[in-house]
C-alpha cells in the first residue's frame, strides 16, 4: 500500500510565489513569518506527517476506535503519536501566543494541515476540533475562563469537542432540547447530543466540551440558544482536576469511513447535571459556535484537498507500476499512464488538486488580513473575502475530495475495490467531508442567503473586479477560460439577485451549482495567476524549469475544463431552477 508524501514544492509554489508569505510577515504579528520559518516548519511536518501518521491511518481504519467500559480506546498506536504530535508543538502552530501557542498566520498553518489530514485524517480531526474550541474561548470567554482552559487546550494536554446535534436536531437547532439551569456561578447541563467527534479517546486527561443549551427563559428558535463550556473533569482554581463531570458516553457510532476517530453519544446530566460554565453572553450562543464553526469549515475544506492528494498519489503510483494492453500510438504494451482516459483522469486530478490547494490557502491568506491588517478598510475588505470564501472552500474543495477520491479509484480498475490498495478507505474517509460541519446544501445556502443577496452581491462583484484585474493582465489568447468562469458567474449572480424576491425557492434550489461555479470562478483565477508566476519564473532560467512548465500546462488545462463547467452551472442556474420548482414532490 503507497505511503503519504508530502507535495512540498507545489506547497512552497502557493504559499511563498503565489500568495506571497513576505506580504503576510510584513503585518503585525507575524513578523517571524519568514520563507526560511516556513522551509523548516514544512520540512519537519512533512517527515513527522510521513514517518508516523500516516503508517497508521491503514491501521486505524481496520482496528478503529471502541469503546471499554465506558471508556473509548482508540486503535494502537494513536495515543503514542498524539503524544509526540504534542511534544513537536504541532497542536499550537496558529494559536494565541499568549496562552502558549506559536501565533503564526493560518497561510503556514493551512499546508501543515493539509499534511495532516492526508497523512491521517480520522487522527487529526481531534486537533482539528481543539483548535476551533481555543478560537471560540478566546474570542468570547471571560479572563477565568479563559486562563482556567486554554493554556492546556493550547499545548494539547488537554482536547476540546464541539456539540451541537442532538437525535431529534440535525441541522434544525432550533429544535434542541438541552438544558441549562443556573447554579450559583456555573449552571447544570442536561442533555444528549450525537455525532461528537472526539467525545472521548485516551489521549489526554480531560476534555473541554462546548455545548449548546437552552436557559429555562430562552425563548424558542435558534435565539434561544446559549454555549457552555463543559469539562469531562472539573477544574480547580488552582488548575488542576478534581471529580468527574456528569458526562458520559453512552455508544460509539458505527460509520461508513474515519473508524479510527470516535465519533461519540454523549450523555449530560445522567447524575443530576454536568456543571458547564456560560461562554458569552445568554441566548448568543449559536453565534458564538459559528466562530468554531467557521474555523472547523475551513479546516474541512482542506480536508477535502488533503485526502484528495493522498487518492491521486496512490492511483499515480499504480498507473505507472501497472503494466496492461498497448496504449494507442504506441507500438508495445506500456504502463497504464499511458492510456488516454487514464492520462485524462490522471490530469484531470492534478488540476483540481492543485487548484483547490491554491483556493484553500488563499482563504487561510484571508483569515490572516482580517486579523492584522493595520488599515482598517483593508482590514474589513479582507473579513468581507473571508466570509465569502468559506462556504465556498467547504463546499467545493470537499466535493472535490470526494470526486477525487472516487475518480482515483477508478485508475486502479477491479484493484481500487479491493482494501488491500487502499483506494476504497479514502473514498469512505472523504465521503463524511460533505456532510460534517454543514452539508454541501448548507454552504451553497449560506453562500447565496447570507453572502450573496444579504449585500446585493457587493463581495461577489469584489471578487469579480479581482478577476478581471489578472484577465487584463493574462498575454493574448491566454484568458478565454478565465473569461468564461467570469461571464457566468456574473450572469448567474445576476440572475439571483433578480429573482430572490419573486421566486425565493427557485434561488435556493439553485444554490448548489453556484456554489460549484463560484468555486471554480475563484480557483480559476488562482490558477491563471500561478500560470503568469510559472511565466515569469521561466523567463528567469530557473533550475526548476520542468515544474514551472508543468504548472503552466496544468493551470491551461483546468481553466480549459472550468470555462466548460462554469458555463453549464450557469445554464443549470439560469434555466433548470424554474423547471424543478414545477415538479410536485408527489410525484417521487
Amino acid at each position: 500500500m503507497q505511503e503519504y508524501r508530502a507535495p512540498l514544492r507545489d506547497m512552497a509554489f502557493v504559499v511563498k510565489e503565489l500568495l506571497g508569505l513576505s506580504r503576510i510577515s510584513a503585518l503585525p504579528g507575524f513578523e517571524e513569518a519568514s520563507d526560511d520559518l516556513f522551509d523548516a516548519i514544512q520540512e519537519e511536518c512533512a517527515r513527522f506527517a510521513e514517518a508516523v501518521m500516516s503508517p497508521l491511518n491503514r491501521a486505524g481504519d481496520r482496528e478503529g476506535a471502541r469503546l471499554d467500559e465506558g471508556q473509548v480506546v482508540t486503535a494502537a498506536g494513536f495515543r503514542a503519536a498524539y503524544q509526540q504530535f504534542v511534544a513537536g508543538g504541532w497542536n499550537g502552530l496558529t494559536c494565541p501566543v499568549e496562552y502558549g501557542g506559536q501565533g503564526l498566520p493560518n497561510l503556514m498553518g493551512a499546508p501543515a494541515e493539509e499534511m495532516w489530514h492526508a497523512a491521517n485524517m480520522a487522527f487529526t480531526l481531534c486537533p482539528l476540533l481543539t483548535r476551533g474550541a481555543v478560537e471560540a474561548i478566546h474570542t468570547a470567554g471571560s479572563p477565568v475562563l479563559r486562563q482556567r482552559f486554554l493554556p492546556a487546550m493550547v499545548s494539547g494536554r488537554w482536547t476540546g469537542t464541539m456539540n451541537l446535534t442532538e437525535p431529534q436536531a440535525g441541522s434544525d437547532l432550533a429544535a434542541l432540547r438541552t438544558r441549562a439551569v443556573p447554579e450559583g456561578d456555573h449552571y447544570r447541563i442536561t442533555g444528549q447530543k450525537i455525532f461528537i467527534t472526539y467525545g472521548d479517546q485516551d489521549f489526554t486527561e480531560n476534555i473541554v466540551h462546548l455545548v449548546l443549551a437552552r436557559l429555562p427563559d430562552a425563548p424558542p428558535g435558534v435565539k434561544g440558544i446559549s454555549l457552555f463550556v463543559v469539562p469531562k473533569f472539573l477544574v480547580q482554581e488552582d488548575g488542576t482536576l478534581g471529580a468527574r463531570n456528569d458526562v458520559r458516553t453512552v455508544s460509539l457510532e458505527h460509520k461508513l469511513g474515519i473508524h479510527g476517530s470516535p465519533t461519540c453519544v454523549l450523555a449530560f446530566g445522567d447524575a443530576g447535571g454536568a456543571e458547564g460554565y456560560l461562554l458569552g453572553e445568554a441566548h448568543h450562543g449559536l453565534e458564538l459556535m459559528f466562530i468554531m464553526m467557521n474555523a472547523a469549515r475551513f479546516s474541512v475544506g482542506i480536508q477535502g484537498l488533503a485526502i484528495a492528494e493522498r487518492a491521486y498519489q496512490g492511483a499515480l503510483q499504480y498507473a505507472r507500476e501497472r503494466i496492461q494492453g498497448v496504449p494507442v500510438g504506441m507500438a508495445e504494451r506500456a504502463p497504464i499512464q499511458h492510456h488516454p482516459d487514464v492520462k485524462r483522469m490522471l490530469a484531470t486530478l492534478k488540476a483540481r488538486i492543485e487548484a483547490c490547494r491554491a483556493l484553500g490557502y488563499h482563504a487561510g491568506e484571508m483569515l490572516d488580513r482580517a486579523h492584522a491588517e493595520p488599515d482598517a478598510a483593508q482590514r474589513a475588505r479582507a473579513q468581507a473575502r473571508s466570509d465569502l470564501l468559506t462556504p465556498i472552500v467547504k463546499g467545493f474543495c470537499t466535493e472535490m475530495g470526494v470526486w477525487a477520491a472516487n475518480e482515483a479509484l477508478q485508475v486502479y480498475g477491479g484493484m481500487g475495490y479491493i482494501e488491500e490498495t487502499g483506494a476504497a478507505q479514502y473514498l469512505r474517509d472523504a465521503r463524511i467531508t460533505t456532510i460534517y460541519e454543514g452539508t454541501t446544501a448548507i454552504q451553497a445556502n449560506d453562500l447565496v442567503g447570507r453572502k450573496l443577496l444579504r449585500d446585493g452581491g457587493a463581495m461577489v462583484a469584489d471578487l469579480c473586479r479581482d478577476v478581471k484585474e489578472t484577465l487584463a493582465a493574462l498575454p493574448p489568447g491566454e484568458g478565454a477560460g478565465l473569461a468564461r468562469m467570469l461571464e457566468a458567474a456574473e450572469r448567474a449572480s445576476a440572475c439571483l439577485l433578480a429573482t430572490a424576491t419573486a421566486h425565493p425557492a427557485q434561488v435556493f434550489a439553485a444554490a448548489a451549482p453556484y456554489l460549484q461555479l463560484m468555486g471554480w470562478l475563484t480557483s480559476g483565477w488562482l490558477m491563471a495567476r500561478s500560470a503568469m508566476v510559472a511565466t515569469a519564473a521561466l523567463a528567469a532560467g530557473p533550475a526548476d524549469a520542468a515544474f514551472y512548465r508543468a504548472k503552466l500546462a496544468t493551470a491551461r488545462f483546468y481553466l480549459e475544463q472550468g470555462g466548460a463547467a462554469c458555463t453549464a452551472a450557469c445554464m443549470a442556474i439560469v434555466e433548470g431552477a424554474t423547471a424543478l420548482e414545477a415538479m410536485d414532490v408527489a410525484s417521487f
